[in-house]
């Protein structure tokens, strides 16, 4: 996959052919972009955020059509859409202007009260779960296919033949314990499967996606994953995000079965394989590092917990 080259002029010359009167505003690139789209502050108050690939554009009209429904129920700030921008000016897809939302990128070192902040990402969780479902998206290629059953042959990040391929690539580095590793894996694929009616979900609660203001959670961004589905994949935070001081009350709050859980924990391990030759990876060596991190988080818990 060839992204397409986004940089200011363009977003610029977008604006000035669709919306003239934010054609005035300063564009500058956020310190740290996503991969999947680009995204720039416009002025004090605005954002515009692109996407790179043409199967990420699927996000723009999912997020336009669902947030403004989702917002009113949900107990933090979350990305708010203010216009949908159209192909033109050299770039081929849909693309989006946002309110701007204040606050900085969540680390776990910078979080004032971690059980405070533990018990907050969960009661976003089940708010969200608990909105009507009803005619929302399913799992699909526009949205990674997050949520799909643990064990479902689509191209998701959990998919076993993309798993299974990373463990044996981690084998001869001696970074970690493989056999621990699949252990979980094989755990989180023979959990049973989601019962219940699928539900709303993030499908992406990393650090990136999370702001804090003076060490509290206050806002969760990009919603290009939203979807219908199984809920297992918004835990992630657990293991990714928390220090394991605040893991317990976060397990009670957002109250899920063991299944899940350990479901969860699988979509958590597929994340955070650092494969050698990666260049995610490898264009990053802190990336390796926080993800030797969570898959010892992840192991820890399996231990704890069981299967």
């Amino acid at each position: 996959m060839i992204p397409v080259l986004i940089d200011a002029s363009l977003v610029r010359r977008l604006l000035a052919a669709q919306f003239p009167r934010w054609a005035h505003l300063p564009v500058a690139p956020v310190p740290r972009s996503g991969m999947d789209n680009a995204t720039f502050r416009l002025g004090d108050e605005l954002s515009v955020r692109l996407p790179r690939y043409a199967h990420w554009a699927g996000q723009v009209e999912r997020e336009h059509r669902w947030l403004p429904r989702l917002a009113p129920h949900l107990p933090l700030s979350v990305s708010e859409p203010v216009a949908q921008g159209e192909p033109g000016e050299g770039y081929p897809y849909p693309w989006s202007v946002y309110r701007w939302l204040e606050g900085e990128t969540a680390t776990t070192e910078d979080l004032a009260d971690p059980v405070r902040t533990a018990l907050d990402l969960a009661g976003f969780i089940t708010a969200l779960q608990g909105v009507d479902a009803t005619g929302g998206p399913g799992p699909e290629q526009s949205n990674a296919f997050r949520g799909v059953p643990m064990g479902d042959a689509r191209d998701s990040l959990a998919a076993d033949a993309r798993v299974r391929p990373k463990i044996e690539a981690l084998r001869k580095t001696g970074l970690v314990d493989v056999e621990a590793v699949t252990e979980v894996w094989e755990a989180a694929l023979a959990a049973p499967a989601w019962q219940k009616p699928p539900v709303w979900i993030h499908g992406d609660l990393a650090t990136g996606n999370l702001l804090v203001r003076g060490g509290r959670l206050s806002a969760v961004i990009d919603f290009g994953t939203l979807a219908v589905a199984d809920p297992a994949v918004d835990l992630l935070p657990a293991w990714m995000f928390l220090p394991a001081t605040a893991l317990p009350a976060f397990r009670e709050a957002v109250n899920t079965d063991d299944a899940t859980w350990a479901r969860g924990r699988g979509w958590a391990l597929a994340g955070s394989l650092p494969v050698p030759e990666d260049p995610f990876f490898r264009e990053d060596p802190t990336r390796v590092t926080a993800a030797l991190r969570h898959l010892e988080a992840v192991i820890t818990d399996h231990r704890r917990y069981g299967g």
